[in-house]
């Protein structure tokens, strides 16, 4: 069975730093494209990362939102996708899932319809 389990979150400062994990289970990361994505309280979901890529390739994006300040990457022996988030805003603050997509390909997009979704991690930044 497919499971994607998040872990990380928490309350943290402004200008703090956290890691979000994603660990999966039931797949091998090498043949499915990652997103994490967040929401906050009255909005849209939002696509905040995403990671592929196979045979030691890999590609990633982010959104002009967390450009600069959040890293996205994984590790395939862990079978884990990690989000390191820095410099942390009070409007990073939402419930951070991640999600699967299988894809063969070597790029990724938040946009995609993903399939399998974890179950979310709070971050709340805030003094």
């Amino acid at each position: 069975q497919l499971q994607l389990v998040e872990s990380g979150g928490g309350l943290v400062q402004p200008g703090g730093s956290l890691r979000l994990s994603c660990a999966a289970s039931g797949f091998t990361l090498d043949y499915y494209a990652i997103g994490w994505f967040r929401q906050a309280p009255g909005k849209e979901r939002e696509g905040v990362s995403c990671i592929s890529g196979s045979g030691g390739r890999t590609y990633s994006r982010s959104a002009d939102s967390v450009k600069g300040r959040f890293d996205i990457s994984r590790d395939i022996a862990k079978n884990t996708v990690f989000l390191q988030m820095n410099r942390l805003k009070p409007e990073d603050t939402a419930v951070y899932y991640c999600a699967a997509l299988l894809s063969s390909g070597t790029v990724c997009e938040t946009s995609w319809s993903y399939e399998y979704w974890g179950q979310g991690t709070q971050v709340t930044v805030s003094s």
